[in-house]
């Protein structure tokens, strides 16, 4: 078992790593290559597309070839898919690239997953797959770090520190192929547990959903579509060019989100399970994303250790507590069908969130000359979190409506 965990541990951290690798070289890209704060969002944005469609499908292709091929192959993809990010100098290619490495990178997670529940159901699950999670915060907050451990690459221009990306891919790969050594072992012998239904589509469990299911897919889809477009392409380059941070202390900042997920998502999954409040707890970790971003729009450095911190306790509430609470709403049937669909929307709203953000800093002219044209981005960010916020409350009210609902029920 502590095999297989490594073994799939490692192959996540690579993975995690190849998609954080863009924000620290955005200002490079822009100051290098002078690409478009648009093309920058493009890289990440061209990420989800693909994904929208595959998290629909990644458990059919599970089931068809097993967890352990589909795990191999994917981590092969996305090795190639960051060798052709590295080797282009050219939009086109580096979007060819990342396009390659989404098409293996969310499959990958569905496969590792459904892993998972092949080894630990009965097994502490729910531990191993919260100390998964952290290696795959692990991965990214090493991509953020990379310009301090690697500075030397930095120097070197945008192109090197693609390439270390590329070898966090080679050990994303071992990883992979060592699990599936593992795997391959233990599955002759049948002592893993038995593997869960695949998360497949069932269209028709869309009208039978509550109302709750709902809200909890809005909070999703606003909230993902600031965390990964900020924190994941442009916080950096924003640090750097409108507060004057060097690439150093930019990234080192910007790894305290990750940093702090790494330690506090075991610790509020262990809170949900003692006070099961689902709503409550959504609505605390909800409001620190639209305050973290007033924050950063006063427009004082003496604001960003505070945002950050706010960024990375609601990163870490929020997920922790949004994923388990959508099995408290939708039936055991329901579950393939809701939790694909809620991933192929918040994929969606994250592709859209990284074009629409691009897109109002070109317009807004931001860069090191001209720090308020980030104020557009910021506001645009701030918003949604607003939204993920509101979306929070009402589920809290819905879930009170629901609760004294059944209470007057029972008085009858």
């Amino acid at each position: 078992m502590v095999g297989m965990f490594f073994a799939t541990s490692l192959a996540m951290l690579g993975n995690y790593y190849i998609y954080d690798s863009i924000g620290p070289v955005a200002e490079l890209l822009s100051r290098q290559l002078g690409w478009s704060d648009t093309q920058i969002g493009t890289l990440n944005a061209i990420y989800s597309l693909p994904n929208i469609v595959m998290v629909l499908i990644g458990g059919v292709l599970v089931d068809r070839y097993s967890a352990r091929s589909v795990t191999l192959f994917t981590s092969v993809l996305c090795l190639l898919g960051a060798i052709v990010t590295a080797l282009g100098s050219e939009f086109p290619v580096m979007v060819a690239g990342r396009l390659l490495f989404g098409l293996g990178a969310e499959t990958m997670v569905v496969a590792v997953t459904v892993a998972f529940a092949q080894w630990f159901v009965g097994r502490y699950f729910a531990l191993m797959l919260a100390l998964n999670i952290t290696a795959v915060r692990f991965g990214s907050y090493l991509a953020d770090r990379s310009p301090t451990f690697a500075s030397d690459l930095y120097a070197q221009g945008w192109q090197s520190p693609l390439w270390l990306a590329a070898a966090f891919g080679v050990l994303s790969v071992v990883g992979a192929l060592a699990y599936w050594i593992i795997d391959r072992h233990e599955a002759a012998r049948g002592t893993l547990a038995i593997a869960p239904p695949s998360d497949r589509i069932d269209w028709s469990n869309l009208l039978r959903f509550r109302v709750e299911y709902w809200l909890i897919v809005g909070i999703c889809v606003t909230f993902y579509a600031v965390i990964f477009p900020f924190r994941s392409t442009f916080s950096i380059k924003y640090f750097q060019e409108a507060h004057g941070l060097t690439l150093e202390a930019a990234s080192t900042l910007n790894s305290h989100v990750f940093l702090a997920a790494m330690f506090l998502t075991p610790v509020f999954g262990l809170l949900l399970d003692r006070v099961q409040r689902h709503g409550l707890l959504l609505t605390v970790g909800a409001l620190g994303l639209p305050v973290s971003f007033l924050l950063l729009a006063s427009n004082g450095t003496e604001n960003l250790t505070a945002a950050t911190v706010l960024l990375g306790a609601s990163y870490s509430l929020v997920p922790a507590v949004l994923w388990p609470a959508v099995a408290r709403y939708c039936s055991a049937e329901q579950l393939g069908t809701a939790y694909g669909l809620m991933t192929a929307l918040q994929q969606a709203g994250v592709f859209v969130a990284n074009i629409v953000a691009g897109y109002v800093n070109d317009r807004g002219g931001a860069s090191v000359a001209n720090p308020a044209g980030y104020d557009a981005m910021l506001w645009f960010f701030g918003l949604l979190s607003l939204a993920a916020f509101v979306f929070a409350i009402l589920l809290s009210r819905q879930r009170s409506k629901t609760a004294a609902g059944g209470l007057a029920r029972a008085e009858i």
